[in-house]
């Protein structure tokens, strides 16, 4: 906060509460108010009511507040920072807090809605003093002005911003919905505003930190919550061949195998069975009865493959 800009917030804050003073005493300012409105100016130049019923929505807080945003958005997510939406967030707030708070406390009627010629309609229930679209205006529209990167697009930004703000204002005396003393303390408020900016840079930065530090957050703890990758296969059923019907266990039986079956001939295939008990498979892929199994002997009546007859007793005499 420099001294320039320390200068300018209090000259801005002593002139706010000029304004008010002067409407609450009912003063010249309340006169100058009447003599405008009775003037009627959009019975004077009726040719201009068209456009400006479209010109006075750049003041409305909705409409500007969305054009805004999407514009410091892009800007954000190019610059990889949140502080051009964390400061018209928070100059939204100021705005909202602070002229919502003065319109409500003082309750000062609109034009249309006047009941006494003269008299400043204070306390009466109303929410127009200061003008809500005016200090928007130029709340809204200053902060691109106030987050410019360079002095020359600062200059061009707010030479821009004070026209739109100046003409919005104008516009609702134009329309009959604002006083001439509503339009000059909405300009001063949203100036004070955007004045005040800087005393909340460091909340802002903090704000922006927390909201990276809860980011990284959320990452580590959905990145650490990942299963982790399946190395080996899912086991596979086996089909027990004919000889390895034992202990209880049907030819045919289908059962789940702790190992993949390696096939035929594999280097692996000896040493697997040689831990199993010592019995490595045939070429054909059977493997050799367990031991303990043995196998029934040749029928003794039965001749040697490839005789001829089968053998005789022999028979005395």
């Amino acid at each position: 906060m420099s001294r320039h800009r320390i200068a300018l917030f209090g000259g801005t804050l002593a002139f706010y509460l000029a304004i008010v003073f002067a409407v609450l005493i009912t003063s010249w300012l309340v006169a100058l108010d009447w003599k405008v409105m009775l003037f009627r100016p959009y019975q004077q130049w009726p040719e201009l009511h068209a456009f400006l019923d479209y010109y006075v929505v750049l003041g409305q807080r909705g409409p500007t507040a969305v054009m805004v945003a999407c514009w410091l958005g892009w800007r954000s997510w190019r610059q990889h920072t949140l502080r051009p939406l964390l400061v018209l967030g928070t100059s939204l707030l100021l705005l909202n807090v602070t002229v919502g708070a003065v319109k409500l406390g003082l309750g000062r009627l609109g034009p249309h809605y006047a009941t006494q010629i003269g008299s400043a309609e204070m306390f009466a229930g109303g929410d127009i003093f200061p003008s809500g679209h005016t200090a928007n205006a130029v709340v809204t529209w200053g902060i691109l002005a106030y987050l410019a990167t360079t002095p020359r697009a600062r200059r061009y930004l707010s030479a821009v911003s004070a026209t739109v703000s100046l003409g919005v204002g104008l516009t609702t005396v134009y329309i009959g919905t604002h006083w001439l003393s509503d339009v000059v303390l909405g300009w001063a408020a949203g100036l004070l505003i955007l004045l005040a900016l800087p005393w909340f840079e460091p909340l802002i930065a903090r704000t922006e930190a927390w909201i990276f530090a809860m980011r990284e957050r959320w990452r580590e703890r959905r990145g650490g919550a990942r299963p982790a990758p399946v190395t080996g296969a899912a086991p596979q059923p086996v089909l027990l061949p004919q000889s390895m019907a034992t202990e209880g266990l049907a030819p045919g039986t289908v059962t789940a195998a702790a190992e993949p079956v390696l096939p035929a001939g594999h280097p692996a295939s000896g040493a697997r069975a040689r831990a199993h008990g010592g019995h490595p498979a045939r070429p054909g892929g059977m493997p050799v009865a367990p031991t303990g199994v043995r196998r029934p002997p040749p029928h003794t009546e039965r001749g040697a493959r490839g005789s001829g007859s089968p053998a005789r007793p022999m028979t005395g005499g």
